[in-house]
């Protein structure tokens, strides 16, 4: 609850209509309408710029409580080049801030304590303006909390992981900070903890129905090993149900009514319902089934529809294939010719070059710069200067042939600066080729192995850069082309850096494209793409899907996290292959971020952006393509990565959501203190909001 705070004749307010922005996962939750207005100095002028002081007394003072504060600026004004607000911050005339600060316009900012303050009778923050600043001190709302002595033992460490995994997992939009059993009076909402006389106290119920959950259900749940109640109701929960919460041992009520789950219920969780140990509620999943025979039987139902259309379908295509042969052939002999392989877009006649024009470009083909199933690129220099690629066909089969025509095709309509650049072809009788836009540091998979920039790791804001401008060069593909465009094989080898290490989205031989703007799939014949990224509902169904593009994406976005390869070898002798999504989630199930992060950043990052970029490409790589986001609501979710690097990188302890233990939590993940706002004790000497 959030209170105005006044101290006339002394202060004037400053007021705004216009919304003030918080960046994404705020932990302080300050809401627009708190930080719209701001009090500052009566009667301040650039000579007389004044201080800004407010105070609260320690209560009681015979007790010798400590306090955190937090300080919420705005800038409200819209200042012109000329003026200039920055002022100090001291509590008791002590630096509350290491440097001098200026509220950012429209934006929420925050400077908080690290550390609790005590020993005085009272405090006293100053905001006094700097010698540089035109412009007096404001402050917009002011929080003070007191920090309770917990002398009980805090929870269960393992609990502590899973419950914050799950927070992590689902976005849980709950004041669940600190530690979630202790103190009792302040455990989180939703759960019931163990009263242990002694040992840690362990979380026994959880209860998130209704709570907008999406997704599968995780198998943190099933690190909960105390857990005695798990309700997940009335979610839009997909995919199996665990077999692994079967094995919790005390579990004795679970309900999983009213979401999406499909598939046999474990025959374990059966057993415990019929012998009455578990009280299984699952009403309301239409496509969930209590035995694999019951699921074959729902199966053979819906394949037998399949079975005439596959009988059907075969024999129509023969058809159609013998009438276009005859036709094709009958052509054939009325011109007394073969046809080239492919026709050439019509806008891309100009851009022609000879076999002899390659030849001076690349200097007779001295400089390989690539090399792969299409063939070998070379390093070339057309008369003007221009520094170009030139990628040569390997050979002239036939299917070689066609994706060196697709890609022709696509190239010479798609236009967007996160997409290589096509400037010519070469399509002489013995020569296919590609000229390219030169990208000069090589491919996003040169620099997370370390083959490129000098050995040197790219940094997190390079990282998440890179992957922005990567979306958005899919999200063209899918938005802005006419009919929209799939790449099938996004991968980091098909994402070229130039020298800015702006990243463009390269090799366009295997992409389909719509037949018209309103289609949602193309249907293929087999799955095409790179082993790791390919999209498992894709492989399954064989529908190409702009969803496919966005699984692909996912993977690769974990790889710019972690510096992992697509597919992941085990550490034991005996160990398994896996894809870096399993991986990932493996480790984020124990609730530790810097577990996953690539260790060649050597912790220079910001972990809310980290959080943030996980949270993205876990659910771009979701199992159900309908429950991955769009590549445009990729893009947006970027951009809001890299403002939380840029705040950062602006402040330190001005809040940027940093957390310096790699949770996301206010305050101490699960350490021995509670804090509890400090209200109605208070004495302040003025201020616009107070909670």
């Amino acid at each position: 609850m959030w209170e105005p705070w006044s101290n006339v004749p002394y202060w004037t307010e400053i007021t705004t209509s216009s919304h003030v922005q918080s960046v994404q996962n705020d932990i302080f939750e300050v809401p627009s309408a708190v930080l719209q207005t701001a009090v500052t100095p009566v009667n301040a002028t650039p000579a007389n710029t004044s201080e800004l002081k407010f105070f609260w007394l320690a209560d009681p003072p015979n007790k010798d409580p400590e306090y955190l504060a937090n300080l919420h600026f705005s800038e409200l004004m819209n200042l012109t080049k000329d003026q200039k607000r920055e002022f100090n911050i001291t509590l008791n005339d002590a630096m509350f801030s290491p440097e001098p600060f200026s509220p950012d316009p429209l934006y929420a900012n925050a400077v908080y304590g690290f550390k609790p303050v005590h020993g005085r009778q009272q405090y006293i923050f100053t905001l006094k303006a700097t010698a540089n600043s035109t412009l007096p001190p404001i402050v917009n709302a002011v929080e003070v909390f007191v920090v309770l002595q917990v002398s009980g033992i805090p929870t269960d460490s393992a609990d502590v992981s899973a419950i914050n995994a799950i927070k992590s997992q689902y976005q849980i939009k709950r004041d669940w900070y600190g530690d979630p059993c202790v103190p009792k009076t302040y455990a989180w909402d939703g759960l019931n903890c163990s009263d242990v006389a002694s040992g840690s106290p362990r979380i026994t119920v959880l209860r998130l129905a209704s709570s907008g959950l999406t997704g599968e259900i995780t198998n943190a749940f099933a690190n909960l090993k105390a857990l005695q109640t798990l309700d997940l109701s009335h979610n839009n929960l997909t995919g199996s149900i665990p077999a692994v919460l079967s094995e919790l041992p005390s579990l004795a009520i679970l309900d999983l009514t009213g979401n999406k789950l499909n598939g046999p219920i474990p025959s374990a969780l059966l057993t415990k319902s019929k012998d009455g140990s578990l009280t299984l509620r699952v009403a309301d999943n239409a496509d969930l089934c209590y035995d694999e025979t019951e699921c074959n039987q729902s199966k053979r139902k819906s394949n037998s529809s399949k079975i005439a259309i596959a009988i059907i379908v075969p024999i129509v295509v023969v058809l159609i294939l013998a009438s276009a042969g005859i036709l094709i052939i009958r052509k054939f002999r009325r011109s007394g010719s073969y046809m080239k392989p492919s026709k050439i877009p019509e806008n891309m006649e100009n851009h022609q070059f000879t076999y002899r024009d390659l030849e001076q470009i690349t200097n007779n083909f001295q400089q390989e710069i690539g090399r792969g199933g299409f063939g070998v690129v070379y390093s070339g220099c057309l008369v003007d200067g221009t520094q170009v690629a030139v990628k040569m066909q390997r050979d002239r089969s036939t299917q070689e042939v066609n994706d060196f025509m697709v890609e022709a095709q696509h190239l010479a309509r798609i236009h967007h600066r996160n997409l290589v650049s096509l400037i010519g072809y070469c399509n002489d009788e013995n020569c296919l080729a590609l000229v390219l836009e030169y990208m000069s540091e090589g491919s996003l998979q040169d620099h997370l192995r370390g083959r490129a920039g000098g050995g040197q790791p790219l940094t997190w804001r390079k990282r998440i850069q890179i992957a922005l401008d990567s979306a958005k060069g899919l999200e063209y593909l899918h938005k802005g082309c006419s009919p929209p465009l799939i790449h099938q094989d996004v991968k980091p080898n098909n994402i070229l850096l130039n020298v800015k290490l702006e990243a463009k989205i390269a090799d366009f031989g295997v992409s389909k494209a719509f037949r018209n703007n309103d289609d949602t799939h193309v249907s293929v014949s087999a799955p095409v793409g790179t082993r790791g990224y390919i999209d498992p509902e894709y492989f399954l169904t064989l529908r190409l899907t702009e969803k496919s593009d966005v699984y692909s994406f996912g993977v690769v976005l974990l790889q710019i996290i972690t510096g992992q390869p697509a597919i992941i070898q085990g550490t034991g002798p005996d160990s398994e292959y896996m894809n870096v999504t399993e991986w990932v989630r493996q480790r984020l199930a124990r609730g530790n971020i810097e577990s996953v992060v690539d260790t060649r950043m050597q912790g220079d990052y910001d972990i809310n952006s980290i959080w943030k970029a996980a949270d993205v490409a876990l659910k771009c790589t979701t199992e159900n393509g309908a429950h991955r986001p769009t590549m445009t609501e990729v893009v947006v979710q970027l951009k809001e990565c890299i403002e939380l690097v840029a705040t950062a990188g602006r402040n330190h302890n001005i809040y940027s959501g940093n957390s310096t233990n790699g949770h996301r939590s206010g305050f101490s993940q699960n350490g021995r203190h509670a804090i509890e706002p400090q209200v109605g004790s208070i004495t302040m000497a003025g201020g616009p909001a107070l909670r």
